[in-house]
């Protein structure tokens, strides 16, 4: 099938006069699963023709080539809050899902799982599933949480979900790394950023307050402690002492 087919087939509806539809068209049987692999056939398509050209296909930059770090000064995390709740209509609620993330080193698949029943505001403890056969724990929420998350329960629609979109459904991936590529600009961030970064923001501030690195890789949930290493290799902690002006 040509690209152009591909591209067109399920933006258009099926015209059984048209002899560039195939019959799975026409009749209907393409659905959502079919449109996304005549999309993906139309992408090596167009790949394959690039090669044959001479041309190759444009790659993705390099992280160092868009940005010096992968991750945030706690100095910087606090603009972004600060950025975030004077957004939009929600900016109250963007505000409260980067200081979650940052707080409890979350992916960002997981802040967008958080339901309220894994939030014990009265015990001030929050319960983290870990994806990617990550370890569960139980992390302490402190003050600024606990203000935070009380007002955005009492604001937010009825939903399990704690954070939620103005339907009430939880939010998208896409909508959730928005916010903070949003938040960043509103911070005056020199480099663009996404929500990871916000989880090595936690690890290297826990490496350099000088935290166990055992007791580190538990509150990130890594499953291999090599993982956990990388941020207690770059803690500046690691060096006092060696000047003593």
């Amino acid at each position: 099938m040509s690209a152009v087919v591909a591209g067109s087939l399920c933006d258009r509806p099926a015209d059984r006069h048209d002899p560039t539809f195939p019959k799975e068209a026409v009749f209907g049987k393409v659905g959502p699963q079919g449109c996304r692999i005549l999309r993906m056939m139309s992408s090596t398509s167009r790949r394959r023709q690039a090669s044959f050209s001479g041309k190759s296909p444009p790659r993705k930059p390099k992280n160092v080539d868009v940005r010096p770090r992968e991750y945030l000064s706690e100095e910087e995390v606090h603009r972004l809050i600060q950025a975030a709740k004077g957004v939009g209509r929600y900016g109250y609620r963007d505000a409260t899902l980067i200081l979650l993330t940052y707080r409890h080193g979350l992916r960002v698949s997981e802040v967008i799982a958080l339901q309220w029943a894994v939030v014990d505001l009265g015990q001030g403890r929050l319960h983290v599933h870990r994806l990617k056969d990550g370890i569960a724990s139980v992390h302490p929420l402190r003050g600024p949480e606990i203000r935070a998350l009380r007002r955005l329960q009492r604001e937010s629609p009825r939903s399990p979900y704690v954070f939620v979109s103005e339907r009430g459904s939880s939010l998208t991936d896409s909508t959730a790394r928005k916010i903070i590529a949003r938040a960043g600009r509103g911070a005056g961030l020199e480099f663009p950023i996404h929500p990871h970064m916000l989880r090595h923001a936690t690890g290297y501030k826990l490496a350099n307050d000088g935290h166990d690195t055992r007791a580190i890789q538990h509150y990130l949930g890594h499953k291999n402690i090599q993982h956990t290493v990388r941020y207690t290799q770059l803690s500046a902690m690691r060096f006092q002492g060696f000047w003593r002006d």
